[in-house]
């Protein structure tokens, strides 16, 4: 591990001089250079110093990176069959995330559950039919290839009215679903 680079790319990623973050950590300039090109090592009392004006630890420093995964295939999905639609969700995990999407299948004459009113905002794009988005009981119909965004105020829902399967893409930030 190149400790020097790394710590660089922190101090870089915090718009600080070298100046600022040697004045934080009571260092010199020319010394957390020399660190930064790797042409010195400091010692743990040190790196901690330096880590703690940068606002880390020596745990997280040295902690492995976990590789965030970005690419998911239909075998990560997890299906959750309802009685009156089928979610689709189509990043695992992502109420851990700052927005969750999620796929909504709806057959015909069923609705989707009723979101209550939170402190987010929502986007739809219907794949597929027909869906009639319910906002505190105004109906708007929303065809295949048309969108919907949100703020979620009010309870809203999603209904197919149609004789076909309506799919839509939807995505609330924070995770609601």
């Amino acid at each position: 591990m190149e400790i020097g680079h790394k710590l660089k790319q922190m101090r870089v990623r915090q718009n600080l001089t070298l100046e600022e973050l040697a004045s934080r950590c009571e260092l010199t300039k020319g010394f957390l250079s020399q660190v930064e090109r790797n042409l010195t090592s400091p010692s743990i009392v040190t790196l901690s110093d330096i880590l703690e004006a940068l606002g880390s630890s020596l745990g997280e420093f040295f902690g492995e990176e976990k590789q965030e995964r970005i690419v998911f295939h239909k075998n990560d999905f997890f299906v959750d069959e309802k009685e009156d639609y089928i979610v689709n969700w189509i990043v695992p995990n992502s109420q851990k995330n700052e927005m969750e999407p999620i796929l909504i299948e709806i057959p015909p004459k069923s609705s989707s559950f009723v979101v209550n009113p939170h402190n987010g905002e929502e986007f739809g794009y219907v794949l597929d039919g027909m869906i009639t988005l319910d906002i505190g009981g105004k109906a708007s119909a929303v065809r295949k290839g048309e969108t919907f965004y949100l703020k979620g105020r009010e309870d809203h829902s999603i209904s197919n009215k149609a004789t076909k399967t309506a799919k839509v893409l939807w995505i609330s930030t924070p995770p609601i679903f």
